[in-house]
Parts: C-alpha cells; structure tokens; sequence
C-alpha cells in the first residue's frame, strides 16, 4: 500500500486530511512535529509527504532541506499558509515538488498527489469545466458566461469542490469537512452563506439547492 507521510502540527487539519488520505486508499504516517517527521523520513518507506511550514520546533523548509540532505528521494508537497509568490519559489528552490495554500481543497490536494505518484509526467490541468463555468485554479478567478469573477480562497475552494463532482448532491456536511475541514456541523449557516457569495457571481441558477440534503452545481 502506498504510504504517505503526513508533517503537520494543527489536529484538525491533520486529521481532514489523514480522513481523505485513507478514504483513498493510502497508509498515513502523521509527524506532528520536524523531529517527528524527519525521523518518520529516515526509518520508515515513505512514497510521498506532505510537509507544512509552520512547525513548532523548525521551519518546515530547513526540514526538507535536512530531509533531502539525508537522501529522502520521495516527492514532497508543501501544504501551508504562505501563500505570496516569492513562499511558493522559496519551497519549490528547497526541494519540493509542489506547493500548496491554505486553505485547500482535499480533492485538489488528492489530484496532486496521484500526479506526483505517477512521476509528475501528465500535464497539470490549469482550467476546469462545467456547468457552465470555467475555473482558473492558478489565477483562483471563475468565468461564467462572458464575465471573470476574482474568488477568496473559500470562495474558490468551494467552487472548485462543486465543480469537481458536477451535478452530484453535496450535502452541507460534505461541503463543511471538504472546504473547511470541520468534521461535525458547527451548527452556523456557513455553508449557505458562502453558496449565496458565489450565486451573486455565477448566477443563481448555477448552484441549485436540493431542499433538505445541500446543493448541486447544474449542468
């Protein structure tokens, strides 16, 4: 079974992604600290990690360049806060073979790794279809009919959450551990509230409610 080795110190984003991680079929190895995870790197068969920056004993870019100093050959996925073009190329020079901003999409987070499983070789899509509209994921900006809407970041996790199963029912549950990593209903209208962001952007008609089980993205 693939294993992939899991460097992040916040529980609740530790565990929504560990969630998704086994839910796809990998074995999870969690460092909740940089001595924790370089010592899971060394003495364990690692096929890939998952690296935050923000860890409470190193910087998670002095670990990877230990890591790779050691011989840690596995590719390496940043997942972090800093999200300023300059972090990007700072973790991308350190050694790592992606970069990721929080927050995320664990469905993008997913794509990137079976990418990276396969050696990097396809392509990476830069756009995304459906329903109608078309999702920059590197400019984070939507276009719906001949109007470009620029998103925030849970507007675009959202959206791009929606369009990634297009015309399937998700629930606000679904849509709470997806987007925000909550893995209980906190019991506010954050779900809907932000549903309503993007309707004035995309048009009402694109995101349908499903009265009592959550929303659609139309087709």
């Amino acid at each position: 079974m693939t294993q992939i080795l899991l460097i992040e110190d916040e529980d609740r984003i530790a565990s929504f992604v560990e969630k998704g991680l086994r839910a796809a079929g990998y074995a999870v190895l969690r460092g909740a600290t940089a001595s924790e995870g370089f010592e899971y790197a060394m003495n364990n068969s690692v096929d890939l990690a998952v690296l935050d920056l923000g860890l409470p004993d190193e910087d998670g870019l002095r670990l990877l360049g230990r890591m790779r100093g050691q011989g840690f050959g596995a590719p390496v996925i940043i997942l972090t806060a800093r999200s300023t073009p300059a972090d990007t190329v700072a973790g991308l020079e350190s050694g790592a073979d992606d970069y990721m901003s929080k927050p995320f999409s664990i469905d993008e987070l997913l794509a990137r790794i079976r990418l990276r499983l396969r050696g990097g070789s396809a392509e990476e899509p830069t756009t995304l279809s459906a329903g109608g509209l078309t999702l920059d994921l590197h400019a984070r900006r939507v276009t719906a009919g001949q109007k470009q809407h620029d998103l925030s970041s849970r507007e675009f996790a959202l959206i791009e959450t929606f369009m990634r199963h297009p015309g399937q029912v998700l629930s606000r549950e679904q849509l709470l551990e997806r987007v925000w990593g909550y893995s209980f209903d906190p019991g506010s209208n954050l779900v809907d509230v932000y549903v309503r962001y993007l309707r004035a952007k995309v048009g009402a008609e694109a995101i349908r409610t499903v009265r009592g089980v959550g929303y659609r993205l139309e087709l």
